[in-house]
């Protein structure tokens, strides 16, 4: 499935300035046709999680492990995704590669790249489209059983105890497959436990600015000394942002204070953790390079890929936790 790039570097040099080893090669270069040439969509670089995601990806498809990466930063918007798919379409790409944005939109420009006879796996995040045919595999993680784990944390450690748990709840980008798995499942168990008091649901889009923007005016609305058990963010850049906007409203974090939740657990999270200011880290590995090209040299071989795989993950809390740990963690 290897294709001609001679085609593909002069657009590459025209339309994707800032793409990974675009237009590199001479044209009529010889060792340049051996390569698969993969077109990739990320997000964006809102959060420590996806620059890790992102590293990981070129890490793995670089021209010395026989591939030419097209890497397109969506800067959080959905219609650049779409366009830099079509340019993928246009360019002949043997493979995209989508980090979706949300999951709705999508029909049409997947049914455009079948058409192309181009191959298309998800990372991370999942689509909702009418026929699942579109992609052939998505690679990432369970996020459902993710915010599963941490609501099972909450009820452990607030036991039915007569009082309610007041829970703040700091959202991903809305219509994410993150947000929705992580949401659900919070909802789910706070529908479960008559003593959880969902107090609020809060827009922080993954980063920080937004979470410390929201968990701000928030706490401005609330009464002076209003009890807080716990803030359920769904990332951990979330996270910096409500223990900056908690810490400055008077409230501490930790134990004895605001349980803070966090999903990542990327390393500067697991520091947090560690000094107690985060109670619980719920980890989402997003070191999915090597799983990707795995599925792409079983479509080179002529297998079919397994349709969904998802990485090995655990949960944190500050007593499993040493500086030594921590500093050989790769993310």
């Amino acid at each position: 499935m290897k294709k001609t790039l001679l085609a593909v570097t002069a657009l590459a040099v025209m339309a994707f300035g800032s793409a990974c080893g675009a237009g590199q090669d001479l044209p009529g270069d010889p060792a340049g046709e051996e390569l698969v040439v993969v077109g990739m969509s990320q997000v964006g670089a809102e959060s420590d999680w996806r620059v890790a995601n992102s590293e990981s990806m070129k890490a793995v498809f670089t021209e010395e492990n026989g591939y030419r990466l097209l890497f397109e930063d969506a800067r959080q918007k959905q219609e650049n995704q779409i366009t830099a798919i079509r340019r993928f379409i246009q360019q002949q790409v043997d493979y995209i590669v989508l980090m979706p944005i949300s999951e709705t939109g999508w029909d049409s420009v997947l049914q455009e790249a079948r058409e192309a006879g181009i191959p298309v796996i998800l990372v991370d995040r999942m689509v909702d489209v009418e026929d699942e045919s579109l992609y052939v595999a998505h690679i990432g993680s369970d996020f459902w059983r993710e915010g599963e784990a941490a609501v099972d944390w909450i009820a452990g450690t607030y036991p039915d105890r007569g009082t309610p748990v007041r829970i703040v709840h700091i959202q991903g980008t809305l219509g994410s497959t993150a947000q929705l798995g992580r949401t659900a499942a919070l909802v789910e168990a706070a529908e479960a436990h008559e003593s959880w008091e969902l107090l609020a649901q809060l827009d922080g889009d993954f980063t920080q600015a937004k979470a410390y923007e929201v968990m701000t005016e928030y706490l401005e609305r609330l009464p002076a000394g209003y009890e807080i058990d716990v803030v359920y963010c769904e990332n951990d850049n979330e996270a910096f942002g409500a223990i900056q906007a908690l810490e400055e409203g008077g409230y501490i974090c930790g134990s004895g204070g605001v349980d803070v939740i966090t999903f990542d657990a990327t390393r500067n999270a697991l520091t947090e953790c560690m000094k107690g200011r985060i109670s619980l880290a719920v980890e989402c590995n997003p070191l999915l390079g090597p799983l990707v090209e795995e599925t792409i040299q079983a479509l080179e071989a002529g297998q079919t890929p397994e349709r969904h795989r998802y990485a090995e993950e655990r949960t944190f809390t500050p007593d499993q936790l040493t500086e030594a740990f921590i500093a050989g963690r790769t993310y």
